[in-house]
């Protein structure tokens, strides 16, 4: 199929975004999508450390994907959520895990070896300052030339859309959450 006209880029920048669930499993197809199409892929998460369904299934499709999924956990949980936050892990120790992280993120996208870099939860590891909008900018710039880049979480700084290609706003209609039910294993985690 051609369209007169149009052009393709050798790499683009994805940003899924906002208050709405969705925006890891929008990546995670995203992923799927890439490995299909036999792309290397580095998956790089910040915040969720805990055990979620997605470590499960990457761990086991890595078996499948050795040499094209790199999957590389993060974070320290929640920063400052109340209830929801580790209550022995000090701010530095969430600083320093989010260092950490974003090296490992800023490693995968300069050094040509991944077709796409997922950084799932960055948007929230900058809005709660545990990363700076520069440090998240630098990602985005200095990437490879082949390299895609895909970042999550809520609050995308807005004066960063220039440098993005394709940016989502998952806006929440309903959740089930709001009528005092807890997240379900395999739907919300």
């Amino acid at each position: 199929m051609t369209f007169e006209g149009f052009e393709t880029k050798d790499s683009v920048v994805v940003v899924y975004t906002g208050g709405g669930k969705g925006k890891t499993s929008a990546s995670l197809g995203l992923m799927v999508r890439s490995l299909g199409n036999r792309s290397n892929v580095a998956f790089i998460q910040f915040i969720k450390y805990w055990g979620v369904s997605e470590h499960v299934f990457i761990r086991d499709i890595q078996a499948l994907y050795r040499d094209q999924l790199y999957f590389y956990k993060g974070g320290k949980g929640f920063y400052k959520a109340g209830d929801l936050s580790e209550g022995h892990i000090t701010d530095e120790q969430h600083q320093r895990a989010a260092a950490q992280t974003f090296n490992e993120a800023l490693k995968a996208t300069t050094s040509g070896e991944y077709d796409l870099v997922i950084c799932d939860e960055i948007n929230n590891a900058v809005h709660d300052g545990l990363l700076t909008g520069k440090q998240l900018e630098k990602l985005i710039i200095s990437r490879a030339s082949r390299t895609s880049l895909c970042l999550t979480g809520r609050n995308f700084p807005p004066k960063l859309l220039e440098h993005v290609d394709i940016a989502t706003d998952m806006h929440k209609i309903k959740h089930h959450f709001d009528d005092k039910f807890l997240a379900n294993k395999g739907i919300d985690f």
